[in-house]
């Protein structure tokens, strides 16, 4: 990300987490410093979280993506990534094929390849934000 920053000419800032007074440190930087966006990026510790964060998010009235539907789902503004059901189907499949004899070993690794973006409208109105129709035109999900 920091050299996408770069050539957009943004100032880049990581705002590490692992346990909750990290998180409530982040957020008080967050508000301190007045920064425009946050970026919530898939790590296990979030993973639980998805009803925390986007509540910590709208406190501290800062826009913020997610890495799953589930965050914006759950009151965040976007979310970008894997689609967990197509992850699902794929392991399913694997455990298929496992039990029908194949060996683990010889199976290939896979990485995702069907992505999800969901948009909250609901909570770009409390932010006073206008998300862009070309947005919302790709959006697999638009919660109003």
């Amino acid at each position: 990300m920091e050299p996408a920053a770069k050539v957009l000419g943004l100032q880049l800032e990581v705002l590490p987490a692992s346990t909750e007074p990290d998180l409530e440190a982040a957020f008080a930087t967050i508000q301190r410093r007045l920064v425009d966006a946050l970026l919530v990026g898939d790590d296990p510790f979030f993973n639980s979280r998805n009803r925390q964060l986007p509540a910590m998010a709208a406190a501290h009235r800062v826009p913020t993506i997610y890495f799953a539907g589930e965050f914006a789902a759950s009151g965040g503004l976007i979310s970008y990534g894997p689609s967990f059901t197509a992850m699902a189907r794929i392991a399913g499949e694997y455990t298929g094929r496992i039990l029908k004899g194949a060996k683990p070993a010889d199976l290939p690794v896979q990485q995702p390849t069907t992505f999800e973006l969901v948009v909250n409208l609901k909570t770009a109105k409390a932010l006073g934000l206008t998300i862009p129709p070309s947005i919302l035109a790709r959006a697999d999900e638009v919660i109003e």
